[in-house]
């Protein structure tokens, strides 16, 4: 797929936009002032969000992995001549083997500085801010009684807000969602230092939303749910529909980051990002026991979704997987150093000529001879899927997976010296290594 230019990607999306302005509604009942105001702002951002230039982002990020594994290497080597490791770092022998993980996990203060978790972020969401600029929010309440007026200190009444929160957990708690929950704009979910269990009940929803954060969550079995009248802010609530039963869904959405979540068991997806979000990187998290794993386009009639540009970085894709991790329409997907342990029946799929980088990730495929195939191609003949840019760049393939390329190989205009490659699929394993939630204890690296 081509790749357009701001002014003239700005002038393609607004026309398809209008074209495509009825599909907005989604799970709103009644798409009031409220809400019409609010997608206004949020096709405003993603169109400021639009990289014309996504190639040198994903160059960006291989870069950072790069610097952060041998910045491990020479930690190690000089740790090998010291008698005392503790005395040598304040922070203690540092375990994080990416670069996300490199910049806030080796600190024993983490839980002293946890905003210093939003300049952390890679690829093509690595602007989204989350509650960077708010005050802390601390959860004590588990509860979500009330949809219309949730009350103070549960993770309802935090997220509609409209001031920038940072968001904690005053203790280990499950959270059992009555209806979807929407989280509304710059706002950081972080339960570092607790267990926290979305599940048993509804979805997280950012719809027409940007600069969110949700970090270090467990997240299972999610259903739909009916719908009803909802909060989505301190001063409108209205009807919902139904709901999907995603662990995340992104709906018009940008500057969003989901890093170190554990997710499982949902009825639909676990992350699905569609009309028109862009600006998102899904890291470090593990997914499990779940058909549909992620789905990154609306529908093939939705061309406004061209301006999607998502990363999908350092996540193990382990047991009872079968399907779309991801499966892409339009836009531009980094598929970069993943750990695809499990699929029944494909990987990476898509429809609609998305741009599709695959570089440095470990496929290990299923026993069954009909399934070693990494991609599938839906709704295109060959001699037209052929044309569609789907390159494999240092992939590890085992137990006979293959990864079919598609269209021409890239060409970066850069010198050799600028030219960065990924980290081959033989790295994976330490870069995933603490995929999923993590165990976090303050005042010790997590």
């Amino acid at each position: 797929m081509e790749v357009l230019s701001r002014p003239s990607f700005l002038v393609f999306f607004s026309v398809v936009f209008l074209a495509c302005a009825a599909a907005v509604r989604a799970n709103i009942g009644d798409f009031d002032e409220h809400w019409q105001k609010r997608a206004a702002a949020a096709q405003a951002k993603a169109r400021e969000s639009y990289d014309p230039n996504p190639h040198a982002a994903t160059d960006e990020f291989n870069m950072a992995v790069r610097k952060a594994l041998e910045w491990g290497n020479s930690t190690r080597r000089s740790l090998a001549h010291v008698g005392h490791p503790k005395k040598s770092n304040k922070f203690g022998p540092c375990r994080a083997t990416n670069p996300i993980d490199r910049c806030w996990r080796c600190r024993s203060d983490w839980a002293q500085h946890r905003k210093r978790l939003a300049r952390c972020a890679q690829g093509f969401g690595r602007h989204a801010l989350g509650g960077l600029h708010g005050r802390f929010y601390v959860v004590s309440d588990p509860s979500d009684d009330d949809l219309i007026n949730p009350r103070p200190g549960t993770l309802r009444h935090a997220v509609i807000q409209d001031a920038p929160l940072w968001i904690v957990f005053k203790s280990d708690m499950v959270i059992r969602l009555r209806q979807e929950l929407i989280v509304n704009s710059f706002k950081t979910i972080d339960a570092r230092g607790a267990n926290v269990h979305v599940a048993y009940g509804a979805q997280i929803t950012i719809q027409f939303a940007h600069n969110v954060i949700i970090h270090n969550l467990h997240i299972h079995d999610i259903q739909p749910a009916n719908g009803g009248m909802i909060r989505d802010s301190p001063g409108h609530f209205g009807i919902r529909t139904r709901s999907d039963g995603d662990a995340i869904s992104i709906y018009g959405s940008s500057n969003i980051w989901i890093d170190h979540v554990s997710m499982a068991r949902c009825a639909d997806g676990l992350v699905d990002a569609i009309m028109g979000s862009t600006a998102i990187t899904v890291s470090n998290c593990h997914m499990t026991q779940h058909n549909d794993v992620m789905l990154f386009g609306a529908s093939d009639s939705y061309a406004a979704d061209a301006l999607m540009q998502i990363t999908v970085a350092f996540n193990h894709f382990g047991k009872g997987l079968v399907q779309r991790m991801p499966r892409c329409r339009w836009g531009f997907v980094h598929v970069v150093n993943n750990d695809y342990t499990h699929w029944l029946m494909y990987a990476v799929g898509g429809s609609m000529h998305p741009t599709i980088v695959s570089q440095g990730n470990r496929y290990i495929a299923p026993p069954n001879p009909a399934a070693k195939e990494v991609t599938k191609r839906d709704y295109a003949p060959e001699a037209v899927w052929r044309s569609w840019s789907w390159r494999s760049e240092g992939d590890l393939l085992m137990n006979g997976a293959f990864f079919v390329q598609s269209g021409r190989p890239f060409i970066r205009k850069y010198s050799r010296q600028e030219m960065i490659k990924a980290k081959p699929g033989t790295f994976v394993r330490r870069l995933t290594r603490y995929a999923g939630k993590l165990h976090c204890r303050a005042g010790k690296p997590c």
